[in-house]
């Protein structure tokens, strides 16, 4: 079945956020924000089409396309229309973000071969930063800010003080299951601490509709019950795959891509075993587990 169209929501006279339902793999969200001047843009997409859409979508609105484009991680989804604004915008991310984004190429194509990803070229920052940073949109402020290792390495939230909205990139997925394979369990409850006390009251998530700060509390609740799964399984010397096959998903049975559950917990046993935070993991093990979890089958991409 095909995903519905995306659409825009006016946050504020100068914020928007750019949502694809359903939000499910490879379906990000965006968003931008102009002053009638100058527009900065928070990620792109994970196909030509669709970033051209986006731009589209930005004209429409009447704000002056991109000058700068900000990065929130390194996944495709959210970097793959990089050269679409390019170089008339300067993309901007964490440094390690630039890295991994470049290390990881056009990769999706493995795991989702099928997609139509069209002119796809794969294009890292021009300016990277390592803790926080300020981008100014013409008259408007934008703080990027490193949350630390959470859902990636190299993650960016992008917090609008003066209209208390937060982009949070893949730090939370509404209705949707978190996702820290390629970062770290104990580092995004660090993570979500840091976004709570910024004071949002419009949360913007990775994927899903725009929501407010109960997000947080949702998220910090799954990221706990995977710590407790992990801590008793892998005590009983359970696979992952073992451990999520016996685990009742209880409230979060509901979210999509409930089959996170058994990558996440590769991530968790790994913590548990000693590696660092960030640290790699082989995801193909992962990825063949989550497509056991999905039925036998590679998880849907309707990208």
């Amino acid at each position: 079945m095909a995903a519905a169209e995306p659409y825009t929501v006016a946050l504020a006279d100068d914020v928007h956020a750019y949502v694809q339902p359903d939000g499910g793999w490879c379906l990000n969200n965006a968003g931008f924000v102009s002053d009638g001047t100058a527009t900065l843009l928070v990620d792109t997409t994970a196909t030509e089409r669709r970033t051209r859409a986006l731009g589209a979508a930005i004209a429409a609105t009447g704000a002056p396309a991109p000058r700068v484009v900000v990065n929130t991680h390194h996944h495709g989804d959210h970097t793959y229309g990089n050269a679409f604004f390019a170089p008339a915008a300067m993309i901007v991310s964490h440094a390690d973000c630039r890295r991994e984004a470049l290390a990881a190429g056009h990769n999706l194509p493995l795991i989702w071969p099928t997609i139509d990803y069209g002119d796809v070229r794969v294009q890292g920052a021009d300016l990277t930063y390592r803790d926080h940073t300020t981008v100014h949109a013409g008259a408007v402020d934008a703080e990027v800010i490193h949350p630390g290792v959470g859902h990636t390495v190299g993650d960016s939230v992008v917090w609008l003080p003066h209209r208390r909205v937060l982009f949070t990139g893949d730090l939370v997925f509404e209705g949707g299951t978190p996702f820290f394979l390629m970062g770290s369990l104990s580092g995004s409850l660090r993570a979500l601490e840091r976004l709570r006390a910024l004071g949002a009251e419009t949360v913007v998530p990775g994927h899903g509709p725009v929501t407010d700060p109960s997000a947080f509390d949702r998220t910090e609740r799954y990221l706990r019950f995977v710590a407790e799964v992990a801590q008793k399984h892998h005590a009983a010397a359970r696979t992952p795959l073992e451990a999520a096959r016996s685990t009742d998903l209880g409230e979060f049975a509901e979210w999509r891509e409930s089959e996170r559950l058994v990558a996440n917990l590769h991530r968790a046993y790994a913590e548990l075993d000693g590696l660092a935070e960030g640290a790699p993991v082989d995801p193909l093990p992962a990825f063949r587990d989550m497509a056991v979890m999905n039925g036998g089958e590679m998880m849907a991409s309707h990208a």
